[in-house]
């Protein structure tokens, strides 16, 4: 009898992008004045007060916590997106935690029911979590900025990521339109990762649930928020996904039955986040001054910085292969 051949899920999936990145740090890490590491997006400074004493206040909770959050935490994340980002008209029972919007966009084709024969639509210069996403799934994919590039083929899914993650790019008001337009002459799913929307450097980003954009109507529209970077929370994995009340209905009847639940004390520590836009337009002011300073450097090094409107990277280039220019970088630390 042949024995079975374990297909592995990890050989279908690409290397890890920052992996790559190893044998520079390590050459940065040596220069004499130590490393400034600029690769990844990773908060340094410290949570705020407000944040820690929510955290503890629940660490001696036993039971489970609800995968749907508790109401405390929906009602302030309908409350601060309307305050921050103008969104109205959200159902509190429309907003689902998620353990990081990293897991979210991971699952969310699988989630959503999508497999082979289905074809799921990413940016062309993207977060790799989305394509992770869709083969996770088993779904086709395609990488396209503009629709007209699909032709008359409709699409199961299409990820929008404005601002961009990495190029900072911020979406206007007429192609979030044009998308969610195509999509609902398609009967598509959109997915907005809106996770740099509250670090908008330049011009006005919009949600793909702001009234001006849906005209109030979010069938068929999902948006993904986080609070890693306004509010320092990387290492709590604390996000959300919130948009049409039945998808999210459905997203929450599997991830109930898949175990997929943020703790409690994150979810009080997401309530007190939300709850306070004091410490987040703080945290914003401390990027802004950092943007400032290295925008002004990057430029007199000789580079040209593209888009980067928002988000926490600058796009950057002295027209030469990407490489020579992470060489450049690793020599001065």
């Amino acid at each position: 009898m042949k024995a079975r051949v374990r297909r592995s899920v990890a050989s279908n999936l690409p290397d890890f992008p920052w992996d790559s990145l190893t044998e520079a740090k390590a050459k940065a890490a040596a220069h004499p004045d130590g490393i400034v590491n600029l690769s990844v997006g990773t908060p340094v400074d410290p949570v705020a007060p407000v944040i820690r004493d929510a955290l503890s206040a629940v660490a001696d909770e036993p039971g489970y916590p609800t995968t749907h959050g508790t109401e405390a935490l929906r009602a302030a994340a309908v409350g601060a997106l309307e305050r921050r980002y103008g969104i109205t008209g959200l159902d509190e029972t429309a907003i689902l935690p998620a353990i990081g919007t990293k897991e979210m966009i991971a699952w969310l084709p699988s989630l959503l029911g999508l497999g082979a024969g289905d074809l799921v639509v990413i940016p062309e210069l993207a977060y790799p979590t989305y394509e992770v996403g869709g083969l996770l799934a088993g779904t086709r994919l395609i990488r396209a900025d503009g629709l007209n590039r699909l032709g008359p083929e409709g699409a199961a899914l299409v990820f929008v990521n404005s601002p961009s993650n990495p190029t900072g790019k911020v979406l206007g008001l007429e192609h979030l339109r044009k998308v969610v337009d195509w999509a609902r002459s398609r009967g598509a799913i959109v997915v907005s990762d809106e996770c740099y929307l509250g670090l908008t450097w330049e011009g006005e980003a919009l949600s793909i649930l702001h009234p001006s954009v849906s005209d109030g109507d979010h069938t068929n529209l999902l948006a993904v928020h986080s609070l890693s970077k306004t509010s320092n929370l990387a290492s709590y994995r604390a996000g959300f996904v919130t948009g049409d009340a039945e998808l999210v209905a459905d997203l929450l009847e599997v991830r109930k039955h898949s175990g997929m639940m943020l703790p409690l004390p994150i979810q009080s520590a997401m309530t007190a986040a939300l709850n306070d836009d004091e410490h987040e337009n703080i945290q914003r002011e401390k990027y802004r001054a950092r943007r400032d300073t290295l925008l002004a450097a990057v430029r007199g090094a000789g580079f040209t910085v593209d888009h980067s409107e928002a988000g926490l990277y600058l796009w950057a280039t002295r027209g030469e292969e990407c490489r020579a220019t992470v060489d450049w970088f690793t020599e001065r630390g």
